[in-house]
């Protein structure tokens, strides 16, 4: 069976060569083209099962006027489109010139690979035979590591294949959803493993205290220095450093650490010469780093040093067929330490629990667990064991994920999570499980606007010039 093709259009021969990579390792065929005609010529000719258009050579712009081009001899081709910057009109133009997806740039290879499975849905190619499994339980501490979610295996790859190595790893996530265990594994299944871990929490830390504590210093360097100390970074010599919330680090502090980055050496305070560091680098953070550094809250050339591999941990509101198995896992050392037995959850407690957004993460699940165990100590956990306060949240929250109940119409979902993310497009996108493209459709085929009103009849509303995906 012949390998499903996609064409990219970009005038930029780096950035053609940086997305063909990732689709060529899924099982892509990937032609390139640099222009609007280029783009024709293989649609006509190769018949390809996807475009993505970024800009293009022959002066077009974004690449809108090659997907209205490319649209008046295809209607069927998904197209995703690459654009330079990111409003609510542009995607609407997009949107009318018939676009299946829409990604701002600097797009990453998972936002990529992404874009094109819910373009192609069935018709991506099926994932290359490996030599054997991969599972979490392959690597050393790897039942640590809890769930069967795809997202989770493929963390463990990641894991798997970045652990070995000595290239820096950049670790992101919002809070509670397991970084510092994610860097542990790295470090665990590295060939570092004998030597020392040493995480230092970049927000806990003073500024004042901030160069002492990490670069150490002699005796006399100050007052109260009576004994030379060789500083956190010094300590974790042969083995890994581990920045732990590296977003909440002021600039100067930054600039400090950009150096030990780039030279692995370190100064003491009161010190006449500098020290080798012979250490592999892992940072972490719940923040958009790209975002600060596009505010200059973070340096770029630091970014780019932290990020040259990098492990984004989703939410546990994205992978809740995780939820049942993490607790399981959390329930069984509580029993034990708690003297409780409980067996497990009942169906509506259970169905309480999946129907929860999780702010917390893991974290948050794991409290709840020893709070329902200290309160409910034996038997079956039912609904009205679990703490009012969350079954009241959890009851209230629409279960927007899930096909709609017979009465239930798409566009009450669609409002509904448009009003709970504050007409946040694309977050509504990932409450549905939807493309952000297909949220913009929705809303024209609802006549929706900003703050949920209809538009009167008269109103002239967004066609969708292809039908959904």
């Amino acid at each position: 069976m012949d390998r499903p093709l996609v064409v990219i259009v970009d005038a930029d021969d780096r950035l053609r060569h940086t997305l063909k990579g990732p689709l060529a390792g899924r099982g892509f065929d990937v032609t390139e083209a640099v222009d609007g005609d280029g783009a024709l010529r293989a649609v006509r000719a190769r018949r390809p099962h996807l475009l993505i258009v970024g800009s293009p050579r022959d002066g077009s712009g974004d690449g809108i006027e090659i997907v209205r081009r490319v649209r008046a001899c295809d209607r069927a081709v998904p197209i995703v489109l690459l654009a330079g910057e990111s409003s609510e009109a542009r995607a609407i133009d997009a949107l009318r010139a018939g676009v299946n997806d829409y990604l701002k740039h600097p797009v990453s290879a998972d936002q990529l690979l992404e874009s094109v499975d819910r373009c192609l849905g069935d018709r991506r190619p099926a994932p290359t035979p490996s030599k054997g499994p991969v599972a979490v339980d392959a690597l050393v501490d790897g039942d640590r590591m809890v769930g069967d979610s795809p997202s989770m295996r493929a963390i463990a790859l990641q894991i798997r294949r970045l652990a070995p190595t000595d290239s820096n790893v950049l670790i992101t996530g919002e809070t509670g959803t397991g970084k510092e265990l994610v860097a542990e594994l790295l470090h665990r299944n590295s060939r570092r493993r004998e030597g020392p871990l040493v995480c230092i929490n970049c927000a806990a830390i003073p500024e004042s205290l901030l160069e002492s504590e990490l670069f150490g210093f002699d005796r006399g360097a100050f007052t109260g220095a009576q004994a030379a100390y060789d500083g956190k970074l010094r300590l974790a010599h042969g083995g890994t450093l581990f920045f732990d919330e590296i977003g909440d680090m002021s600039l100067s502090a930054q600039a400090k650490i950009l150096r030990v980055v780039e030279a692995k050496e370190v100064h003491r305070l009161g010190g006449t010469r500098r020290v080798a560091l012979d250490v592999r680098i892992v940072a972490a953070t719940n923040h958009d780093l790209e975002a600060l550094v596009a505010q200059e809250r973070f340096r770029r050339d630091l970014y780019f040093r932290l990020n040259v591999a990098s492990v984004h941990l989703p939410p546990l509101r994205e992978r809740t067929q995780d939820v049942p198995v993490l607790l399981q896992h959390y329930l069984g050392p509580l029993n034990r330490r708690l003297g409780t037995r409980i067996t497990g959850f009942a169906p509506d407690a259970l169905e309480c629990l999946l129907r929860h957004a999780w702010p917390g993460n893991v974290r948050e699940l794991k409290n709840l667990v020893e709070a329902v165990a200290l309160s409910a100590p034996s038997g079956v956990i039912a609904h009205a064991d679990l703490p009012a306060a969350f079954r009241r949240r959890a009851d209230e929250r629409v279960d927007l994920s899930r096909p709609p109940e017979a009465g239930t119409h798409e566009r009450d979902r669609l409002l509904s999570a448009l009003v709970s993310t504050n007409w946040n497009k694309s977050r509504a996108a990932q409450e549905l499980h939807w493309a952000r493209m297909t949220v913009y459709r929705k809303m024209a085929k609802y006549h929706i606007t900003h703050g949920g009103k209809t538009p009167s009849s008269s109103a002239d509303p967004l066609t969708p010039p292809v039908s959904d995906r």
